[in-house]
């Protein structure tokens, strides 16, 4: 009996379960935390992280394009599982400001010489701003209908961009203020 199916797929929850905990850790400590801080977040050793990720970049642009997948898988999810297509929006925008927090640093990255960041920009608009369009017109009956897709996910990025971990600043509350603004009035 062949055997290698199961650890193929064991290796893949492992290395879903580690890119969950760098994501974690990012958006605790940015993307120049410690790699060991990551390892005993994924309950593994450093040396187990550098088999699968040798460089601190490969690690990154691995987080940024697992997240931008999950959040691409999640907007259908929420469409079919919401009681309205506003509340799966509200949802899909919260799990987008975790993913833009976690990026908090990577600006600084992306501009390293390092030519794998290149296209992660592009990625992420290809992937997600179809997504988030496809929110916002299922939700059109309950929400202002002249928002663009790509407009609102920059403006969340500009109240995220603001939050600093040395200052007092709720980027989530400030998100939560406009999604809720969204919303028609009487709706």
């Amino acid at each position: 009996m062949d055997d290698s199916a199961p650890k193929r797929a064991d290796a893949r929850r492992n290395q879903k379960a580690l890119l969950d905990a760098a994501a974690a850790v990012f958006v605790a400590s940015g993307v120049e935390a410690p790699i060991r801080d990551i390892a005993t977040k994924a309950g593994v050793g450093t040396a187990t992280i550098y088999r699968h990720f040798p460089t601190r970049a490969d690690l990154i642009v691995a987080v940024y394009r697992h997240q931008v997948e999950a959040l691409a898988e999640a907007g259908p999810e929420l469409l079919a599982s919401s009681a309205t297509p506003y509340r799966a929006l509200a949802q899909w925008l919260d799990q987008f400001v975790d993913f833009v927090i976690t990026k908090q640093g990577l600006p600084a990255v992306l501009q390293s010489d390092d030519p794998c960041y290149d296209p992660l920009h592009d990625y992420f608009l290809e992937r997600l701003v179809p997504v988030c369009t496809q929110l916002l017109d299922a939700a059109a009956a309950e929400i202002h209908d002249d928002l663009d897709a790509y407009e609102l996910m920059r403006g969340i990025g500009g109240l995220c961009a603001g939050a600093s971990r040395k200052h007092r600043y709720d980027a989530r509350r400030l998100v939560g203020f406009l999604v809720a603004g969204l919303r028609r009035p009487g709706v």
